[in-house]
């Protein structure tokens, strides 16, 4: 019986053909597209994370200090807290780490000695760079190179210059890429430094760095004794500790740690992205819902053909009925005939999809996808996006069927042959 009704299924679509492979073709389309759309936004996720991880620190431990409590005097009273005021007025201090030096030491023994794997100080300031007539404000960093090496794989994304200059020339720089291109700036150039304040500086381009997250591509890397020099620092404070960690996505036990220790704000890199992370997280959600609502247009474009298939094929309904075929058997013909055009459709725009993903990730053709500068476009190759649309588009044609066999159901064999024109 089941051999028959596919027989029977298969001749009625291909009674059809230009409508059944305009069916297919457009539920291949959908799905193509669909595949495609997945890919690309959690390919760009799973590139951010991954450039994230392997170029920003794990967890940056900031000059802002942990603020106790609050205190409320009138419902506290009872309480073992006391609050009191130091001055009436006092002015704001910047964001330091003081005896920085004490808290690498104490980085080196356990318990953190077991999930820190670097720890970088560094100095950030806000200066002016100019070069002839172009200016440009910037964020200078001060480092010392071989830990923020650890951190950030500096050495490795220099593509001009070399780490030797940078350490033997006095008020040496390396220049973030779009930096350098917005400034016209070119290995060896001297530019000028001008700092909130203090005196301008004459400084020498010792090499062009590129790491693909333009936040970093927009910045300067200074010595770490000039960039305290700069924001006018002893040789004891810095403005924070970068840190890279045994597991990225484990850390905020350890950020935790930190601030209990040291009475310090650390913060994860993924409180530091929240913003994009959570972006990315309504993109995802967006295009869930565009996989539902193309799913549907699928559905009619499979349903419209089957309503056909119904109109035309009464007669033959009538006659099935006659010879002993149930209502449900028929139903679920017309249904298993919804099955294989999804099927047909979601199988050969997975195999489109395939196609449009190589090309997109192939294009030799540098792209600014929202933190990130790459070559191509970030495509993401997990096999469950395919299975999940293709599932997706083929329960989808399946259920549509359902509306054009319900009709054929309640075919009255009787009324349908007697009405005929034969």
């Amino acid at each position: 019986m089941l051999r028959t009704l596919v027989t029977i299924a298969i001749r009625h679509l291909a009674g059809r053909k230009r409508q059944t492979l305009t069916t297919v073709a457009g539920v291949a389309v959908s799905t193509m597209v669909l595949i495609t759309t997945i890919s690309l936004t959690r390919g760009l996720l799973d590139s951010f994370v991954e450039t994230i991880v392997d170029v920003a620190p794990h967890i940056t431990l900031k000059g802002e200090q942990v603020n106790p409590l609050p205190v409320n005097l009138l419902t506290d009273r009872n309480a073992e807290r006391y609050a009191f005021v130091e001055e009436h007025i006092e002015k704001d201090d910047r964001d330091e780490v003081h005896h920085y030096r004490r808290i690498l030491e104490s980085l080196l023994v356990p318990p953190f000695s077991q999930d820190i794997l670097v720890a970088s100080p560094y100095v950030e300031s806000q200066v002016m760079i100019v070069n002839g007539n172009r200016n440009l404000p910037v964020l200078f960093k001060g480092v010392d190179i071989d830990r923020e090496d650890g951190i950030s794989d500096l050495k490795a994304k220099l593509t001009d210059g070399n780490v030797e200059a940078f350490r033997k020339t006095p008020g040496a720089l390396l220049v973030g890429r779009t930096v350098a291109r917005d400034l016209d700036i070119a290995l060896n150039d001297e530019v000028t430094v001008v700092p909130a304040s203090g005196p301008s500086r004459q400084c020498k381009v010792t090499g062009i760095f590129f790491s693909g997250v333009n936040a970093v591509d927009n910045s300067v890397y200074v010595t770490l004794k000039f960039g305290q020099i700069i924001e006018g620092l002893p040789a004891d404070k810095v403005s924070g500790i970068a840190m890279k960690v045994r597991e990225p996505l484990g850390n905020v036990p350890v950020a935790e740690a930190l601030e209990l220790i040291t009475g310090y704000t650390s913060v994860t890199w993924q409180e530091e992205n929240a913003n994009v992370l959570s972006l990315f997280t309504r993109i995802g959600y967006i295009v869930l819902s565009l996989v539902a609502f193309v799913g549907v247009v699928s559905g009619f474009g499979v349903a419209n053909i089957l309503v056909t298939t119904v109109f035309e094929k009464s007669r033959d309904i009538a006659i099935m009925k006659s010879f002993g075929f149930s209502a449900g058997t028929l139903v679920f013909m017309f249904i298993l005939e919804g099955f294989l055009v999804g099927c047909a459709g979601a199988l050969t725009g997975g195999l489109l999809s395939v196609g449009s993903i190589n090309l997109l990730a192939g294009l030799p053709v540098e792209t600014s996808q929202g933190p990130l500068t790459k070559t191509g476009f970030s495509m993401s190759w997990n096999p469950w996006y395919f299975f999940f649309v293709i599932l997706v588009t083929v329960v989808i044609s399946t259920i549509a069927a359902m509306i054009p066999s319900a009709r054929a159901a309640v075919l009255e064999p009787v009324k349908v042959l007697r009405d005929s024109s034969l």
